[in-house]
């Protein structure tokens, strides 16, 4: 919430009517991903890379989001992306705690995934990627 408004002073326009919201690096860092985030209603790239976050959570507002950054943070898994599965794009999750690629097949229209460093150890689970469309 406080990122938010940092946000909005920093440029000048309300959060909720910009197409790209970036709130990474934030300090302090922002720990979660507070509802808050639902009001971004026009955001179509969002940012939130270089944080604490561990949990992916509160996108159900974001009906125009394609691209979700959200590397070097602490997120263990990727549930929580269903609200955006039928519009996001890209998922650039580098340097996170993710063992298990549960979750990313709600995401209809991805077209770039980008994880490297993280805790997948199991071939298994990249073949989950083939479930894609």
């Amino acid at each position: 919430k406080e990122a938010i408004a940092k946000f909005e002073e920093k440029v000048g326009e309300k959060a909720a009517e910009c197409k790209e919201v970036k709130l990474l690096g934030q300090n302090p860092p922002i720990e979660k991903m507070d509802a808050s985030l639902s009001t971004l209603a026009c955001c179509e790239k969002l940012s939130l890379s270089t944080n604490t976050i561990e949990k992916i959570a509160n996108l159900n507002g974001l009906k125009q989001l394609k691209i979700l950054s959200l590397g070097r943070n602490n997120i263990k898994s990727l549930t929580g992306l269903e609200s955006v599965g039928d519009t996001l794009e890209e998922l650039w999750i580098s340097y996170n705690l993710i063992e298990k690629l549960k979750g990313v097949n709600v995401l209809k229209k991805l077209k770039v995934l980008y994880m490297t460093n993280n805790l997948v150890k199991d071939d298994k689970e990249m073949a989950k990627l083939n479930e894609l469309p």
